[in-house]
């Protein structure tokens, strides 16, 4: 009878720190509107330019979700490719963004993660990863900054 143990992995090729994507994204008004419209956000900032001219940024801005909607598309898309010849099955456990500027329409948006730490989780049967991430107006400021907790297994597991 065999008593043994299987021992933890402690690396992988599947997801590693230091592994980093990017995409640049940029919205237009019509994109903005049509947004918050479909995600019944009726904030007039998003599509009546003359109540976002009275408002504090004086200008039409994305709602918060659309920016952190493509953040979590970006990561969903890229750590369960299976370009690199490995297949892989992804699950997004957790996210926390924080707001640090509005999103104006027409503005190019950097947005970037980079994944900070990966441990095995044995009940879950996979390796959790934790990733640090933002979008960037190109060559300015942080717009909206995240956190994201991902779970990556082997789909030859």
């Amino acid at each position: 009878m065999d008593t043994s143990v299987a021992e933890a992995p402690t690396t992988t090729a599947l997801i590693r720190v230091g592994d980093s994507c990017e995409r640049v994204v940029r919205f237009t008004r019509e994109d903005i509107a049509t947004f918050a419209r479909l995600t019944g956000d009726t904030n007039p900032l998003h599509h009546d330019v003359q109540a976002a001219q009275r408002a504090r940024h004086g200008e039409i801005i994305a709602s918060g979700q659309q920016t952190t909607a493509q953040m979590i598309g970006l990561v969903a898309s890229h750590f369960s490719r299976s370009d690199d010849g490995l297949e892989r099955e992804l699950l997004c456990l957790n996210f926390n963004f924080a707001f640090k500027a509005p999103v104006f329409a027409e503005q190019e948006l950097v947005l970037h993660w980079r994944v900070a730490s990966v441990e095995w989780n044995n009940s879950l049967g996979g390796w959790l990863a934790h990733l640090d991430g933002r979008a960037t107006v190109r060559n300015a400021h942080p717009c909206v900054v995240g956190r994201g907790t991902l779970l990556v297994k082997s789909t030859d597991a």
